[in-house]
């Protein structure tokens, strides 16, 4: 049954033809109701051999049949009404219950809901995972080393990828909570040297080379070139440790160029070692914007290379 208010006058006429059609319904159902009950009551008294309208003479058979008709027509009264209330629910489903419009309307925002929360569990992930990664690598480095001074970097770069995180988590609360004030901008491309920082600070020798406007590519693309290199090097760091990257970006011939190449230490199964979601993440956000990633061994190196374009 539809709960939202009339939108239109389709939409009234609809109401109004089933306030009608009940209103009919259910003087039928009372005027049969009232002759068949008359009519128990005529039998009721033939069958008693009382006077009335109805002599058992005038029915064949007598007192009996007068007195065997009365459960019959009781039976039928009932089955009357049950059937009147049946298409009356029928009735209503058609004229009050949502169109073939509403319900495409209806499945396009329930859809529409599910890639929401399905972006934001990426970005908690991306986001939360990445600072998580960092913070153990630094806290396990800092009490291997012994040295103040290394203790110091890796405390600076725990509290700068916390900080981090917590603006992209206030970020996302604010989206679930459906606030009208605006969320915190959300990271670029544009961003990018804070991961590398990032990741130089929890060990790794990270070298990067940017070729072309990056500063000039779509939000979208933008923003998820951004997670995707967040998520590669998270990975990089959680399953390979503390190694040489190589990233390059490239925005050249309508399409950015993401890649992301590691040596795998030995005994290293790659940068896909663990359940997954990470690399699938990664598919995903590339195939959303109509791109492409492949991600797997080369030989020694473990290789994330994305391509997205650029309208």
């Amino acid at each position: 049954m539809s709960v939202a208010p009339s939108a239109s006058w389709r939409d009234r006429v609809r109401t109004a033809g089933w306030l009608v059609f009940r209103l009919v319904l259910g003087l039928s159902v009372w005027l049969a109701s009232a002759e068949l009950i008359a009519l128990v009551l005529k039998l009721g008294s033939a069958a008693a051999g009382v006077a009335g309208p109805l002599s058992p003479r005038s029915v064949p058979g007598g007192r009996v049949v007068c007195g065997l008709l009365i459960p019959v027509l009781l039976l039928v009264l009932l089955y009357g009404v049950v059937c009147a209330g049946e298409l009356d629910k029928r009735v209503a489903l058609v004229l009050l219950g949502p169109s073939a419009a509403e319900r495409l309307a209806a499945l396009e925002e329930r859809t529409e809901q599910l890639l929401e929360r399905n972006r934001i569990a990426r970005e908690l992930h991306d986001s939360i995972g990445h600072a998580l990664t960092v913070a153990v690598v630094q806290a396990g480095a800092a009490r291997a080393a012994g040295d103040p001074e290394f203790t110091d970097r890796a405390l600076r770069a725990v509290e700068e990828t916390g900080r981090a995180a917590l603006e992209d988590l206030e970020r996302v609360l604010v989206v679930l909570r459906e606030e009208e004030r605006p969320a915190h901008r959300r990271p670029t491309l544009e961003d990018a040297p804070r991961l590398t920082e990032s990741a130089r600070l929890a060990g790794a020798t990270v070298e990067m080379a940017v070729s072309g406007p990056v500063q000039s590519l779509p939000g979208p693309v933008s923003r998820e070139g951004y997670r995707i290199l967040q998520e590669a090097l998270t990975n990089v760091l959680r399953h390979c440790g503390a190694v040489p990257v190589d990233v390059a970006v490239t925005v050249a011939s309508g399409r950015l160029d993401l890649s992301v190449r590691n040596p795998l230490p030995d005994g290293a199964a790659g940068s896909g070692g663990g359940t997954g979601s990470g690399l699938r993440g990664v598919r995903e956000r590339a195939a959303l914007l109509g791109g492409r990633a492949r991600t797997g061994r080369v030989d020694d190196e473990w290789h994330v290379h994305v391509e997205l374009p650029v309208p």
